[in-house]
């Protein structure tokens, strides 16, 4: 049986541990993080490495940067959940984009390490989608200020994306460009496909347990608010079949990488795993007539990063959302072995898109303050934009 805390998840699932690890007496892990520190630790003359706290929207939420040339354009990793961090896991794939990238992660109100410095009672009543995208705007115009810099690459992943998203819809001025992984576009067309398609996997399987529980929540998924028991056995059951991660049928080894994060201690990620049980049942139920369905025109370059697995954020439904929109350049780019997690999945190829697509987005004009116009692309994907 895989853990609940495995398949309490909106978009990308987050584990409670079974047993709170800050009633163990040491960290049995703590001399292989200690190795991996060292091992990526920022040695360059210019480099940045630092974690601090911010108040956004009146809440503390902390945030990690990381690059080996404080003049490198920043990118913002916004994570997916909503309470599904990134920070434990950027260790095992996020190092080679240091070299080209000023990278931040950010762990979002009631979420990782941002959940022990709140008080949960007033913050449950802020979790809102407009309330993440301002967070993010916040944010952005910090790290600008922090950094010497006019704009960001954003990078949404899954529910980060429907912030990243609302991002570009509202202060399109403050980014190079926005990159869509997983990219969510409507709620409960996701669910719905996501069903049909973890139902048919069990029927061609022949799997009557599988079946029989996903046969007892229809209809899925159902009218009105979502009911977060029901995503639970959907999700175990699309993570079964590779939904998650392609060709794989759990998702245990991924989640043991925050074992070694050297930026998350154990009573980091107790508390990741209560934040995330914490969002997912006070957001989750609310998100059923969320949709982005209708926006037809971004004002900032647009680039979707999809694994051609995903039934997590099935890609089908942002491919035919993209066929209509209007964006000063659009592109996607197909992960044909990942699903919904092509950083962990295909990370090479990640990093290839990341240099070939929007890298060259980024302006010299933009990287500064000394320009006090807006941040403006150049071409769609033209060669040789950037100097």
């Amino acid at each position: 049986m895989i853990r609940l805390g495995y398949i309490l998840l909106l978009l990308l699932a987050v584990p409670t541990p079974a047993v709170s690890e800050t009633s163990q007496p040491a960290d049995p892990y703590a001399p292989a993080k200690e190795i991996i520190r060292e091992a990526r630790r920022i040695v360059t003359p210019n480099g940045v490495e630092e974690t601090f706290t911010i108040r956004l929207g009146g809440v503390q939420q902390v945030v990690n940067v990381r690059g080996n040339d404080r003049n490198n354009p920043l990118l913002l990793f916004v994570h997916g959940g909503p309470g599904a961090v990134e920070m434990p896991f950027a260790w095992h794939f996020q190092r080679p984009w240091e070299d080209f990238f000023t990278v931040v992660q950010w762990d979002q109100r009631a979420a990782g390490r941002s959940y022990r410095l709140g008080d949960q009672a007033a913050i449950g009543p802020t979790l809102t989608l407009d309330r993440y995208r301002d967070d993010a705007i916040e944010l952005i115009e910090a790290l600008n200020r922090r950094y010497n810099k006019r704009c960001v690459l954003l990078l949404g992943h899954s529910w980060g994306s429907l912030v990243g998203l609302s991002v570009a819809e509202k202060r399109p001025d403050l980014l190079h460009a926005y990159i869509g992984m997983g990219q969510l576009i409507d709620f409960r067309e996701n669910e719905r496909i996501g069903y049909e398609w973890t139902l048919g996997r069990a029927r061609q399987d022949g799997n009557a347990e599988a079946i029989a529980e996903l046969e007892a929540l229809k209809p899925y998924p159902g009218p009105g608010a979502f009911d977060v028991a029901k995503m639970t056995t959907q999700r175990k059951w699309s993570i079964y079949y590779g939904g998650l991660i392609a060709y794989h049928n759990n998702a245990d080894w991924y989640f043991r990488l925050t074992r070694l994060s050297p930026d998350y201690t154990p009573a980091d990620r107790e508390a990741w795993g209560n934040g995330s049980a914490f969002t997912i049942s006070t957001l989750f139920p609310q998100l059923s007539g969320i949709s982005k369905a209708r926006v037809r025109r971004i004002d900032t370059p647009i680039i979707l990063m999809l694994g051609r697995h995903d039934f997590t954020t099935p890609s089908e439904i942002a491919r035919q959302w993209f066929d209509h929109l209007q964006a000063p350049a659009k592109e996607i780019l197909w992960f044909e072995h990942s699903a919904h997690l092509p950083m962990i999945e295909e990370p090479g190829r990640v990093l290839d898109g990341l240099l070939r697509k929007a890298l060259p987005l980024v302006q010299e004009g933009c990287v500064s303050p000394k320009d006090v116009g807006v941040c403006k692309p150049p071409p769609p994907f033209a060669k040789g934009c950037r100097k």
